[in-house]
């Protein structure tokens, strides 16, 4: 049976073996209203993993005892919980796999705690997946797209899309605002043998950027889609 929750507020399983980044990541999320689980290590977060079945998992990669890895692993097979990663700086071969893995978002280290507050908003708010309308059309700020009829639009306005720049936006879009890495947007778009064609990706991605920002002018160039240097993109409500 799991444990009961000690607050209102969300339950947060903080991962991370730095005495001093636990110590004050927690206290600031404790002050903000979280009820907060901190575990120094890999094996003590999966038993309070088991018994708290927390809101979200904020995870630090580099731990004494067990790949960060095996920890989002182990929660994908049970559950859908959001993972946010810690990473440390010029880690980001670690970021991807992570990513790949089944992580939903990042922060780097250093990092400022309005971005790690904002990073857990965004996570617990998307937690339930993007918006659907009654018709089916699956939404994310103003871009609208409806599988069944392969219809796009943009702040009501219809957008024409290749079937490559479809597919990407459908997956980018099911993300819910989370990062997708080059690979799997390869793998799903275009398959397993392109998965290091990275050039494909490039192409569509800045062809679908145009398209969309042509639809809405009052939209900065390049909002909607979001570049993860190194890592991969995300499709951001606006």
């Amino acid at each position: 049976m799991n444990e009961p929750r000690r607050g209102g507020g969300p339950c947060i399983l903080l991962v991370e073996d730095d005495a001093d980044t636990r110590r004050l990541v927690a206290r600031n999320l404790e002050a903000h209203g979280y009820d907060v689980e901190a575990t120094p290590d890999g094996a003590t977060a999966l038993a309070r993993w088991e018994a708290r079945r927390p809101d979200l998992v904020l995870l630090d990669l580099g731990l004494p005892d067990l790949d960060g890895v095996s920890i989002i692993r182990h929660i994908r097979r049970e559950a859908n919980t959001p993972i946010l990663v810690l990473s440390a700086r010029g880690r980001e071969e670690q970021k991807v796999d992570a990513l790949d893995h089944g992580a939903d978002d990042y922060v780097t280290k250093p990092f400022g705690m309005s971005e790690l507050h904002a990073r857990l908003r965004a996570l617990l708010r998307r937690s339930a997946g993007p918006d659907r309308e009654g018709d089916g059309a699956v939404c994310s700020g103003r871009i609208c797209l409806d599988v069944p009829r392969h219809e796009v639009s943009v702040a009501g306005s219809p957008v024409h899309l290749t079937p490559r720049e479809f597919e990407l936006l459908r997956v980018l879009i099911s993300a819910g605002g989370r990062v997708v890495t080059r690979q799997r947007l390869l793998e799903a778009v275009w398959g397993r043998a392109y998965a290091d064609e990275g050039h494909y990706l490039h192409v569509h991605i800045s062809q679908l950027r145009r398209k969309l920002d042509a639809a809405a002018p009052e939209l900065e160039a390049g909002a909607a889609i979001e570049s993860e240097p190194g890592v991969g993109y995300r499709l951001t409500a606006r």
